[in-house]
């Protein structure tokens, strides 16, 4: 673990040196007298603080501000090399990483390092192993890294440290054997929920409060931000759009329920509808492969392929249909499209306007952007990152 203060909660000082960095935070720097006016503790106790927080090396002098008249006073902000929070995203046979700064800017992204992870102990041993090694490589200090955010898909419960879907015991929540192996503060979540903020903290100023990030992938999944915060549910597993049921095709979903939404719109239906119309006889570059996978398909859309670009447009039209029931609900006033099926672009977002705008309800959706992601196969990296940094620091 790195130096300082946030190592040790029991330091007299903890909450008002976390709230300093907070209020650097929000107002980028602030003076010694906006510090204690903020704070509501006296000058000479702040300047205290603050001289404990540069010598730690989280805070640095960036040198005086023009006034109106009198001395200038000096201001003071985040230093950015005070240490790393990481950002991993987990798929289903590689992982991503991204690294950012104390200040919380993005300074590296590493991309696909192969790794199956399975629901076991040594699976995930092996995965902190590597982790490790990859961010040492890239020359950062491992000694530096505060914190650690973790994204998986399926059902997890960030609050209690658990994953449905990489299950390993009931005694042992997943994020403390992440946090023994990597010997930091972790951080686990769905990875929709993680995209949906890094998608929302990338907007800066112009992100709206009220925003829906739907994850078009292999599955579908959702991240919903209401009044600028995640939001979780009851039981930490809100977002489960993929398993509405919407669809009266009779369909059994990988949850064992049928008609669920992920049936019909999600890289797995994607495939299903491509092999099905394949076995009809319809002709397509797909036709003389013997294995079709999901990346084949992507890559077809891409090439023009006919058949292809049909199905990302079917996938579009049931997609937009669950979207419109969500802008009924939800009144959002921003819904972004990620993951890897919108690589479709018009032939995907067409089909998705066109049944929103024919179901949703006028009144409703007026106001509501859609568009796609601009941060693409980063956002969950980036998101781990940002929750990290924010849950360590108490911004969230």
């Amino acid at each position: 673990m790195s130096k300082g203060f946030l190592n040790n909660t029991e330091d007299k000082n903890y909450q008002s040196k976390k709230e300093i960095l907070r209020t650097c935070i929000r107002h980028s720097h602030c003076s010694i007298a906006e510090l204690s006016k903020t704070l509501g503790i006296s000058v000479p106790t702040v300047t205290k603080l603050v001289s404990e927080l540069i010598d730690d090396g989280f805070l640095q002098d960036e040198g005086k501000i023009g006034t109106s008249g009198g001395r200038r006073p000096s201001i003071f902000g985040l230093n950015p090399t005070a240490g790393y929070f990481l950002g991993i995203d987990v798929a289903r046979q590689h992982f991503h990483i991204a690294v950012s700064d104390f200040k919380g800017e993005i300074k590296l992204f590493i991309q696909d390092i192969e790794f199956v992870l399975e629901a076991n102990a040594d699976s995930f041993r092996n995965m902190c192993i590597l982790i490790k090694k990859e961010v040492e490589s890239a020359d950062i200090d491992w000694n530096m890294v505060l914190g650690v955010g973790i994204s998986l898909s399926g059902r997890v419960n960030p609050e209690k440290g658990f994953s449905l879907t990489y299950f390993v015991s009931d005694d042992i929540p997943l994020k403390d054997l992440f946090q023994k192996e990597l010997g930091v503060p972790v951080t686990i979540e769905n990875d929709s929920r993680a995209m949906a903020y890094g998608e929302y903290m990338n907007l800066g100023k112009d992100a709206n409060p009220n925003m829906l990030f739907i994850n078009l992938s292999w599955g579908l999944g959702m991240g919903i931000i209401v009044n600028g915060e995640l939001y979780y549910g009851t039981s930490g597993f809100s977002g489960e759009i993929g398993h509405f049921p919407l669809l009266d095709n009779d369909v059994i979903c990988r949850c064992g329920k049928i008609g669920c939404l992920e049936t019909g719109a999600s890289g797995s239906a994607l495939k299903s509808w491509i092999l099905a119309r394949l076995e009809e006889g319809r002709q397509s570059s797909l036709s003389k492969l013997d294995d079709i996978r999901l990346h084949n398909i992507l890559e077809a859309i891409e090439a023009g392929d006919v058949l292809a670009i049909e199905g990302i447009g079917q996938i579009g039209e049931t997609l937009g249909r669950g979207i419109a029931g969500l802008i009924n609900i939800f009144n959002p006033g921003l819904v972004i499209i990620g993951g890897r099926l919108i690589v479709g672009r018009d032939y995907l977002m067409l089909p998705i306007k066109t049944a929103v705008n024919r179901l949703s309800l006028s009144k409703v959706s007026a106001d509501t952007k859609l568009r796609f992601s601009t941060l693409e196969r980063r956002a969950a990296s980036i998101g781990n990152c940002l929750l990290s940094r924010g849950k360590i620091l108490g911004l969230l």
